[in-house]
Protein backbone atom coordinates (compact mmCIF):
# COMPACT_ATOMS: atom_id res chain seq x y z
CA UNK A 1 0.00 0.00 0.00
CA UNK A 2 1.64 3.33 -0.63
CA UNK A 3 3.12 5.31 2.25
CA UNK A 4 1.45 8.23 1.45
CA UNK A 5 -1.95 6.71 2.35
CA UNK A 6 -0.94 5.39 6.23
CA UNK A 7 0.43 8.80 6.25
CA UNK A 8 -3.40 10.30 5.84
CA UNK A 9 -4.42 7.45 8.22
CA UNK A 10 -1.63 7.77 10.90
CA UNK A 11 1.44 10.34 10.93
CA UNK A 12 -0.52 12.76 8.38
CA UNK A 13 -3.73 12.49 10.80
CA UNK A 14 -2.02 12.93 14.08
CA UNK A 15 0.04 15.63 12.43
CA UNK A 16 3.28 14.74 13.78
CA UNK A 17 6.06 16.16 11.34
CA UNK A 18 9.66 14.71 10.49
CA UNK A 19 11.74 17.46 12.01
CA UNK A 20 11.32 20.77 14.09
CA UNK A 21 10.78 24.22 12.30
CA UNK A 22 12.65 27.10 12.66
CA UNK A 23 10.76 29.56 15.17
CA UNK A 24 10.00 32.11 12.96
CA UNK A 25 8.64 29.63 10.52
CA UNK A 26 6.49 26.85 12.08
CA UNK A 27 3.74 27.15 10.93
CA UNK A 28 2.28 25.13 8.14
CA UNK A 29 -0.95 25.91 6.38
CA UNK A 30 -2.58 23.65 4.65
CA UNK A 31 -5.88 22.01 3.21
CA UNK A 32 -8.00 20.23 0.87
CA UNK A 33 -11.15 22.05 -1.52
CA UNK A 34 -13.54 19.39 -2.45
CA UNK A 35 -16.29 20.60 -4.51
CA UNK A 36 -18.72 18.77 -6.77
CA UNK A 37 -22.40 18.94 -8.30
CA UNK A 38 -24.24 15.89 -7.12
CA UNK A 39 -27.74 14.62 -8.64
CA UNK A 40 -28.99 12.83 -6.25
CA UNK A 41 -32.25 10.57 -6.60
CA UNK A 42 -34.01 9.54 -3.10
CA UNK A 43 -35.39 6.25 -4.68
CA UNK A 44 -38.78 4.90 -5.70
CA UNK A 45 -40.73 3.08 -3.32
CA UNK A 46 -44.74 1.43 -3.06
CA UNK A 47 -45.15 3.04 -6.84
CA UNK A 48 -44.00 5.87 -6.23
CA UNK A 49 -41.27 8.23 -7.59
CA UNK A 50 -38.28 9.13 -5.66
CA UNK A 51 -37.13 12.76 -5.04
CA UNK A 52 -34.64 14.10 -7.49
CA UNK A 53 -31.93 17.09 -6.36
CA UNK A 54 -29.03 18.93 -7.46
CA UNK A 55 -26.77 20.29 -5.36
CA UNK A 56 -23.10 21.63 -4.76
CA UNK A 57 -21.50 19.93 -1.88
CA UNK A 58 -18.25 20.69 0.17
CA UNK A 59 -17.43 17.06 0.70
CA UNK A 60 -15.13 17.49 3.65
CA UNK A 61 -13.61 20.78 2.40
CA UNK A 62 -11.12 22.10 4.91
CA UNK A 63 -8.47 24.45 6.01
CA UNK A 64 -5.76 23.85 8.62
CA UNK A 65 -2.53 24.94 10.34
CA UNK A 66 0.08 23.10 11.78
CA UNK A 67 3.52 22.97 13.44
CA UNK A 68 5.86 21.96 15.96
CA UNK A 69 8.78 23.66 18.35
CA UNK A 70 12.27 21.14 18.60
CA UNK A 71 12.66 21.34 22.34
CA UNK A 72 15.86 19.57 22.36
CA UNK A 73 16.92 15.76 23.56
CA UNK A 74 14.83 14.46 20.75
CA UNK A 75 11.55 16.25 22.16
CA UNK A 76 9.09 17.90 20.28
CA UNK A 77 6.42 20.05 20.81
CA UNK A 78 3.57 19.53 18.37
CA UNK A 79 0.20 21.23 17.63
CA UNK A 80 -2.85 21.73 14.88
CA UNK A 81 -6.11 23.59 14.29
CA UNK A 82 -8.06 22.21 11.65
CA UNK A 83 -11.84 23.54 10.44
CA UNK A 84 -14.30 22.49 8.02
CA UNK A 85 -15.09 24.72 5.15
CA UNK A 86 -18.94 25.49 3.57
CA UNK A 87 -17.67 25.72 0.18
CA UNK A 88 -21.15 25.77 -1.42
CA UNK A 89 -22.60 27.85 1.61
CA UNK A 90 -24.56 24.80 3.73
CA UNK A 91 -24.00 24.27 7.17
CA UNK A 92 -22.86 20.76 7.96
CA UNK A 93 -21.55 18.45 10.72
CA UNK A 94 -17.94 18.58 9.45
CA UNK A 95 -18.47 22.83 9.74
CA UNK A 96 -20.04 23.75 12.39
CA UNK A 97 -18.78 23.49 16.22
CA UNK A 98 -16.47 26.34 18.27
CA UNK A 99 -14.87 28.73 15.70
CA UNK A 100 -12.08 27.01 13.75
CA UNK A 101 -12.15 23.84 15.94
CA UNK A 102 -14.66 21.48 14.00
CA UNK A 103 -11.84 19.16 12.81
CA UNK A 104 -8.91 17.37 14.40
CA UNK A 105 -7.46 20.06 16.74
CA UNK A 106 -5.01 19.55 19.07
CA UNK A 107 -1.63 20.12 21.44
CA UNK A 108 1.08 17.97 22.35
CA UNK A 109 4.38 16.16 22.75
CA UNK A 110 6.48 14.23 20.31
CA UNK A 111 9.68 12.00 21.03
CA UNK A 112 11.29 9.70 17.98
CA UNK A 113 11.92 7.39 20.45
CA UNK A 114 8.75 6.56 22.34
CA UNK A 115 6.01 8.16 20.01
CA UNK A 116 3.42 11.00 20.53
CA UNK A 117 0.74 12.20 23.29
CA UNK A 118 -1.94 14.72 22.43
CA UNK A 119 -4.67 16.19 24.01
CA UNK A 120 -7.76 18.08 21.96
CA UNK A 121 -10.35 16.78 19.79
CA UNK A 122 -9.44 14.09 16.96
CA UNK A 123 -10.99 11.33 15.30
CA UNK A 124 -10.98 7.91 17.26
CA UNK A 125 -7.91 5.41 16.14
CA UNK A 126 -10.93 3.07 15.13
CA UNK A 127 -11.81 5.21 12.77
CA UNK A 128 -8.42 6.37 11.44
CA UNK A 129 -7.69 2.49 10.98
CA UNK A 130 -9.30 1.86 7.74
CA UNK A 131 -10.11 5.53 6.27
CA UNK A 132 -7.40 4.92 3.60
CA UNK A 133 -8.72 1.41 2.43
CA UNK A 134 -11.87 3.53 1.38
CA UNK A 135 -11.03 4.82 -2.16
CA UNK A 136 -14.08 6.88 -2.35
CA UNK A 137 -13.92 8.36 0.71
CA UNK A 138 -15.13 12.19 1.45
CA UNK A 139 -17.47 11.86 -1.53
CA UNK A 140 -21.15 11.26 -1.70
CA UNK A 141 -19.81 7.46 -2.19
CA UNK A 142 -18.11 7.23 0.82
CA UNK A 143 -18.74 3.61 2.40
CA UNK A 144 -19.36 5.46 5.74
CA UNK A 145 -23.06 5.65 4.20
CA UNK A 146 -23.64 2.07 5.42
CA UNK A 147 -20.46 1.64 7.41
CA UNK A 148 -19.05 3.01 10.42
CA UNK A 149 -22.44 3.90 12.05
CA UNK A 150 -21.74 5.48 15.43
CA UNK A 151 -17.84 4.27 15.84
CA UNK A 152 -16.30 6.30 13.09
CA UNK A 153 -16.02 9.45 14.66
CA UNK A 154 -14.16 12.75 15.06
CA UNK A 155 -14.13 13.09 19.43
CA UNK A 156 -14.00 15.62 22.07
CA UNK A 157 -12.24 15.32 24.83
CA UNK A 158 -9.19 13.09 23.37
CA UNK A 159 -6.14 12.11 24.97
CA UNK A 160 -4.39 10.24 22.82
CA UNK A 161 -1.07 8.31 22.52
CA UNK A 162 0.44 7.14 18.95
CA UNK A 163 3.46 4.74 18.84
CA UNK A 164 6.46 5.22 16.59
CA UNK A 165 7.15 3.18 13.08
CA UNK A 166 8.85 0.04 14.24
CA UNK A 167 9.74 -1.93 10.77
CA UNK A 168 6.38 -1.08 9.32
CA UNK A 169 4.31 -1.38 12.68
CA UNK A 170 2.70 1.28 14.41
CA UNK A 171 -0.49 1.88 16.56
CA UNK A 172 -2.55 4.17 18.65
CA UNK A 173 -4.40 4.65 21.39
CA UNK A 174 -7.40 7.17 22.61
CA UNK A 175 -9.43 7.45 25.70
CA UNK A 176 -12.34 9.83 25.58
CA UNK A 177 -13.52 11.61 28.88
CA UNK A 178 -17.09 11.87 30.00
CA UNK A 179 -19.07 14.89 28.96
CA UNK A 180 -19.00 17.84 30.40
CA UNK A 181 -22.37 18.27 31.06
CA UNK A 182 -22.87 16.75 34.60
CA UNK A 183 -23.82 18.91 37.05
CA UNK A 184 -24.71 16.96 39.87
CA UNK A 185 -23.22 14.09 42.05
CA UNK A 186 -25.69 12.05 41.06
CA UNK A 187 -25.34 12.07 37.01
CA UNK A 188 -22.98 9.46 35.66
CA UNK A 189 -20.63 10.24 32.51
CA UNK A 190 -19.43 8.17 29.85
CA UNK A 191 -16.19 7.34 28.39
CA UNK A 192 -15.07 5.61 25.41
CA UNK A 193 -11.71 3.24 24.94
CA UNK A 194 -10.35 3.05 21.15
CA UNK A 195 -7.54 0.92 20.12
CA UNK A 196 -5.83 0.60 16.47
CA UNK A 197 -2.44 -1.63 15.22
CA UNK A 198 -1.65 -1.14 12.01
CA UNK A 199 1.17 -2.97 9.42
CA UNK A 200 2.42 -0.91 6.36
CA UNK A 201 5.12 -2.03 4.46
CA UNK A 202 5.82 -1.87 1.00
CA UNK A 203 2.45 -2.93 -1.30
CA UNK A 204 1.00 -3.95 1.77
CA UNK A 205 -1.48 -2.61 4.36
CA UNK A 206 -3.51 -4.08 7.35
CA UNK A 207 -4.86 -2.97 10.32
CA UNK A 208 -7.31 -4.11 13.33
CA UNK A 209 -9.25 -1.90 15.42
CA UNK A 210 -11.60 -1.98 18.65
CA UNK A 211 -13.41 0.36 20.24
CA UNK A 212 -15.80 0.42 23.32
CA UNK A 213 -18.11 3.21 24.54
CA UNK A 214 -19.68 3.31 27.61
CA UNK A 215 -22.62 5.50 28.56
CA UNK A 216 -23.76 7.72 31.61
CA UNK A 217 -26.67 9.79 32.27
CA UNK A 218 -25.16 12.06 30.21
CA UNK A 219 -23.26 10.65 27.69
CA UNK A 220 -20.64 11.55 25.80
CA UNK A 221 -19.18 14.33 24.47
CA UNK A 222 -19.53 13.70 20.53
CA UNK A 223 -20.69 9.89 21.36
CA UNK A 224 -24.12 11.11 21.63
CA UNK A 225 -26.54 11.48 25.03
CA UNK A 226 -27.65 8.21 26.06
CA UNK A 227 -31.83 7.29 26.43
CA UNK A 228 -33.65 6.41 29.67
CA UNK A 229 -32.30 3.29 30.83
CA UNK A 230 -28.86 3.28 28.90
CA UNK A 231 -26.81 4.58 31.59
CA UNK A 232 -23.95 2.23 32.51
CA UNK A 233 -24.45 0.08 29.23
CA UNK A 234 -21.91 -0.20 26.30
CA UNK A 235 -21.31 -0.26 22.57
CA UNK A 236 -17.90 -2.43 21.29
CA UNK A 237 -17.15 -2.36 17.80
CA UNK A 238 -14.15 -4.19 16.13
CA UNK A 239 -12.78 -4.24 12.40
CA UNK A 240 -10.28 -5.37 10.74
CA UNK A 241 -8.86 -4.64 7.20
CA UNK A 242 -5.95 -4.52 4.39
CA UNK A 243 -5.20 -3.46 1.11
CA UNK A 244 -2.44 -4.57 -1.50
CA UNK A 245 -0.69 -2.45 -3.99
CA UNK A 246 0.45 -4.22 -7.30
CA UNK A 247 1.36 -0.93 -8.90
CA UNK A 248 -1.00 -0.08 -11.41
CA UNK A 249 -3.49 -2.09 -10.16
CA UNK A 250 -4.83 -1.81 -6.33
CA UNK A 251 -7.28 -3.58 -3.90
CA UNK A 252 -8.78 -2.78 -0.22
CA UNK A 253 -11.28 -4.68 2.25
CA UNK A 254 -12.67 -4.21 5.29
CA UNK A 255 -14.67 -6.13 7.60
CA UNK A 256 -16.25 -4.74 10.82
CA UNK A 257 -18.65 -5.88 13.98
CA UNK A 258 -20.63 -4.12 16.26
CA UNK A 259 -22.15 -5.26 19.49
CA UNK A 260 -24.25 -3.32 22.46
CA UNK A 261 -26.80 -3.72 25.12
CA UNK A 262 -28.51 -1.16 24.93
CA UNK A 263 -32.22 -0.50 24.53
CA UNK A 264 -32.03 -0.02 20.83
CA UNK A 265 -29.91 -2.08 20.07
CA UNK A 266 -27.43 -1.54 16.56
CA UNK A 267 -25.64 -4.85 16.68
CA UNK A 268 -24.61 -5.80 12.82
CA UNK A 269 -22.05 -6.84 10.74
CA UNK A 270 -20.88 -4.72 7.32
CA UNK A 271 -17.86 -5.63 4.89
CA UNK A 272 -16.52 -3.59 1.82
CA UNK A 273 -14.19 -4.65 -0.77
CA UNK A 274 -12.98 -2.27 -3.86
CA UNK A 275 -10.48 -1.94 -6.31
CA UNK A 276 -8.67 0.53 -8.64
CA UNK A 277 -6.56 0.76 -11.52
CA UNK A 278 -4.39 3.23 -12.66
CA UNK A 279 -3.29 4.25 -16.39
CA UNK A 280 -1.39 7.71 -16.77
CA UNK A 281 -3.01 9.76 -14.90
CA UNK A 282 -6.27 8.24 -14.77
CA UNK A 283 -8.00 5.86 -12.14
CA UNK A 284 -11.45 3.75 -13.08
CA UNK A 285 -12.46 2.90 -9.83
CA UNK A 286 -15.54 0.42 -7.98
CA UNK A 287 -16.58 -0.27 -4.48
CA UNK A 288 -19.32 -3.01 -3.25
CA UNK A 289 -20.10 -2.35 0.41
CA UNK A 290 -22.87 -4.76 2.29
CA UNK A 291 -24.35 -4.29 5.54
CA UNK A 292 -26.25 -7.35 7.58
CA UNK A 293 -29.16 -7.61 9.68
CA UNK A 294 -29.43 -4.96 12.43
CA UNK A 295 -29.66 -7.70 15.47
CA UNK A 296 -32.59 -9.97 14.97
CA UNK A 297 -34.72 -7.79 12.76
CA UNK A 298 -34.86 -9.05 9.37
CA UNK A 299 -34.60 -7.04 6.15
CA UNK A 300 -32.87 -4.62 7.52
CA UNK A 301 -29.91 -4.78 5.51
CA UNK A 302 -28.54 -3.03 2.47
CA UNK A 303 -25.85 -2.84 -0.55
CA UNK A 304 -24.11 -0.11 -2.31
CA UNK A 305 -21.66 0.09 -5.29
CA UNK A 306 -20.17 2.39 -7.04
CA UNK A 307 -18.03 3.06 -10.49
CA UNK A 308 -15.93 6.23 -10.31
CA UNK A 309 -13.12 7.62 -12.67
CA UNK A 310 -10.59 10.23 -11.51
CA UNK A 311 -8.34 12.38 -13.99
CA UNK A 312 -5.20 14.51 -12.13
CA UNK A 313 -3.96 17.27 -13.66
CA UNK A 314 -0.92 17.62 -11.26
CA UNK A 315 -0.14 16.42 -7.77
CA UNK A 316 -2.68 18.65 -6.61
CA UNK A 317 -5.62 18.91 -8.53
CA UNK A 318 -7.44 16.24 -9.80
CA UNK A 319 -11.74 16.00 -11.00
CA UNK A 320 -14.02 12.96 -10.51
CA UNK A 321 -16.96 11.32 -11.39
CA UNK A 322 -18.98 8.69 -9.74
CA UNK A 323 -22.35 6.90 -9.51
CA UNK A 324 -23.15 5.72 -6.56
CA UNK A 325 -26.73 2.95 -6.26
CA UNK A 326 -27.79 1.94 -2.90
CA UNK A 327 -30.33 -1.11 -2.76
CA UNK A 328 -32.30 -0.94 1.03
CA UNK A 329 -33.84 -4.14 2.15
CA UNK A 330 -37.52 -3.86 2.75
CA UNK A 331 -37.16 -2.01 6.56
CA UNK A 332 -34.01 -0.80 5.78
CA UNK A 333 -33.29 3.19 5.38
CA UNK A 334 -29.82 3.81 4.11
CA UNK A 335 -29.33 6.68 2.26
CA UNK A 336 -26.61 7.60 -0.39
CA UNK A 337 -24.36 10.66 0.82
CA UNK A 338 -25.03 10.30 4.56
CA UNK A 339 -21.26 9.40 5.26
CA UNK A 340 -19.99 13.26 4.62
CA UNK A 341 -21.70 16.13 5.31
CA UNK A 342 -23.15 18.09 2.85
CA UNK A 343 -23.92 15.72 0.12
CA UNK A 344 -27.13 13.16 1.88
CA UNK A 345 -29.76 12.86 0.00
CA UNK A 346 -33.38 13.81 0.61
CA UNK A 347 -35.26 11.55 3.43
CA UNK A 348 -34.74 8.19 2.56
CA UNK A 349 -38.07 5.74 3.24
CA UNK A 350 -38.13 2.02 3.86
CA UNK A 351 -36.62 -0.28 1.28
CA UNK A 352 -35.85 2.67 -1.11
CA UNK A 353 -33.17 2.58 -3.45
CA UNK A 354 -31.16 5.46 -3.27
CA UNK A 355 -28.80 6.61 -5.97
CA UNK A 356 -26.70 9.62 -6.67
CA UNK A 357 -24.21 11.09 -9.88
CA UNK A 358 -21.59 13.20 -8.51
CA UNK A 359 -19.03 15.18 -10.45
CA UNK A 360 -16.23 16.92 -9.11
CA UNK A 361 -13.41 19.29 -8.97
CA UNK A 362 -10.87 18.71 -6.01
CA UNK A 363 -7.68 20.80 -4.56
CA UNK A 364 -4.78 20.14 -2.10
CA UNK A 365 -2.59 23.07 -0.83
Amino acid sequence: MNKKLLALAVAGAFAVPAAAMADTGNVTVYGVLNASVDRTDNGDVSGTDGISTTKVSSNQSRIGFKGTEDLGNGLSAVWQIEQGLNLDGHATSATTGDTMVSRNTFVGLSGKSWGTALLGRHDTPYKIATRNLDIFADTIADNRNIMGTGHDIRANNVIAYVAPNFSGFSGAVAYVAGAEGATTSGQKKGDAWSLMANYDNGPVYAALAWQRFKYGTVGVTSLGASVAGDADKSAKAWKIGGGYNFGAFKVGAVYEKFSDDLTAPIDRKAWTVNGAYTFGSNAVKLAYTKADDTGSVSNTGAKQWTLGFDHNFSKRTAVYALYSKLDNDSLARYGVGTGVGGGAVAPVAAGADPSAWSFGVKHRF
